[in-house]
């Protein structure tokens, strides 16, 4: 029975985080241009793509921090909720500022992928937590690899007369799905004992863990490539669109379309 349960929250978890990445692959490749619709030039239409990443940084601690006081459950619940209020707010946006404000929602609500991996972390042991956390990183994959072809479809294919609002709220109704799911389906994974373990560990664990990677130097060297490696592609994630369409004369769809290939 505890099998069962486990599988069904494990399940419950990669739904989560698929549409989390289905949403985020469906709005990414055609973000510069709906922003420029708004008569964004391209660097607001770059920063409207990052701000997006700067919030999921500032905040994926933080989530992480308030799921070990007051549960994993509340936490993923209320970020997917929160991410049903920001794709609405994007599909329904009438001006730049909007989109900016909807995108900075989404990206505090996208830290969420941290208290999923450490609900895996609660209900795996060492022997199975591999498979856990592999299982959310193919629902990462997964996600982004569907994202554009469906965000293509749904926009059109007269880059003239493109809709822009349909992908946003297709995926903020994915994000209500995967949100009632959660709300009847997922248990939490803490119990009273775990939380004060982490609460008086925490401080010490976090002195043991810059203490570890001081000492490996070889890590802070895959660190920091990993780090360059996403920012070439970031790099060009922001600025494809604008790219395609002023050199080869691409709409959205054909945009997505060479996202998915």
């Amino acid at each position: 029975m505890e099998s069962k349960n486990h599988s069904r929250s494990i399940f419950a978890l990669f739904l989560t985080v698929f549409i989390d990445l289905l949403g985020f692959g469906i709005i990414l490749p055609i973000l510069p241009l709906y922003a420029e619709q708004f008569g964004a030039n391209p660097n607001e239409a770059t920063l409207l793509v990052a701000i997006y990443s700067l919030m999921q940084f500032l905040f994926a601690p933080l989530w992480g921090r308030f799921s070990d006081r007051y549960g994993r459950r509340p936490i993923l619940l209320l970020t997917l909720f929160g991410s049903v209020i920001a794709y609405a707010g994007l599909g329904f946006a009438n001006s730049l500022w909007m989109l900016f404000l909807a995108r900075s929602l989404a990206g505090i609500m996208a830290g969420n992928i941290s208290t999923a991996q450490a609900y895996i972390a609660d209900i795996t042991t060492p022997v199975n937590r591999a498979r856990g956390m592999g299982i959310i990183g193919a629902a990462f994959g997964l996600g982004f690899i569907l994202g554009p072809a469906i965000g293509g479809l749904l926009i059109g294919s007269d880059p003239d007369n493109a809709n822009f609002h349909l992908p946003s709220l297709f995926a903020g109704g994915l994000s209500l799905l995967a949100f009632l799911y959660a709300l009847i389906l997922l248990p939490e994974s803490l119990n009273s004992e775990t939380k004060a373990k982490i609460k008086v560990h925490r401080q010490h664990q976090r002195r043991l863990n810059l203490l570890q990677l001081s000492q490996r130097p070889q890590f802070c060297v895959l660190v920091g490539i990993y780090f360059l490696v996403t920012f070439a592609v970031a790099a060009m994630d922001s600025t494809l669109a604008l790219w395609s369409k002023q050199q080869l004369n691409w709409g959205p769809q054909q945009t997505s379309t060479a996202w998915r290939k």
